[in-house]
């Protein structure tokens, strides 16, 4: 099963965590600050993490912030605060997710395994020899390697971002509201997740296009939902 680091300053809420995955079993490395999680990342795999915002040394935006530099691994953030602005931050700065605090179990859970079953999906490969490669204009999405270059450049995407291209580039044309992204790719009832949705887009924007402002592929169409535009 999949390794997870768990990083939160309060040990209770880490071990009560590890016991829950541990039953799903999950593998769960701990860490009680962003510093430790830091170190623990240079000398382990880790399939996806679980980051507290609030804690001493170094907290879990800047922490986030670092390990995005590199890796591209799942990240779910805890907070006790609950205001849009502060999940729409979480997303801004390279998290997957976002779970306030105080939280059901078994709602982590479920998106702990939502999160892994993306990223496992990403990560696999097939034979390239029938590789699914879509393609528009110097935009390309080869679905078997799992890799994005636009005009021959590779495009490091998280695996939220790569499955919505994904979506959007294998139906060129069509327009996908901001609900059928949303319960598309995140297998949810989509109540409330306008920002949630604009904020993966803006991130796939910045990475594809030369000018997000004016995006040559991924379109915004005013008041009903975004498409990939056809070549």
């Amino acid at each position: 099963m999949a390794k997870i680091l768990v990083c939160d300053d309060d040990k209770e809420i880490v071990e009560a965590i590890e016991i829950y995955l541990t039953q799903e079993g999950y593998e769960v490395l701990k860490a009680y600050d962003g510093m430790e999680a830091l170190k623990m990342l240079e000398r382990e795999q880790v399939d996806l993490l679980v980051m507290d915002v609030m804690m001493p040394k170094l907290d879990g935006i800047r922490a986030t912030l670092k390990i995005r530099e590199e890796n591209n691994m799942p990240i779910i953030i805890l907070s006790a605060k609950s205001e849009d602005a502060d999940k729409i931050l979480g997303l801004n700065i390279g998290a997957d997710d976002y779970v306030t605090k105080p939280f059901n179990p078994l709602e982590l859970i479920a998106r702990v395994k939502s999160q892994i079953r993306r990223y496992t999906k990403l990560g696999s490969t097939v034979d390239t020899g029938q590789a699914s490669v879509y393609t528009v204009g110097g935009l390309s999405v080869n679905d078997d390697l799992k890799e994005v270059t636009v005009d021959g450049e590779p495009v490091k995407l998280t695996p939220l971002e790569y499955n919505i291209l994904l979506l959007l580039v294998k139906n060129q044309g069509k327009v996908f509201s901001i609900s059928q992204i949303y319960e598309d790719i995140w297998n949810e009832d989509a109540i409330g997740v306008d920002n949630t949705v604009a904020v993966h887009i803006r991130h796939i924007r910045e990475k594809i296009e030369i000018n997000p402002k004016e995006p040559r592929y991924l379109k915004v169409v005013w008041g009903v939902g975004y498409k990939i535009e056809k070549s």
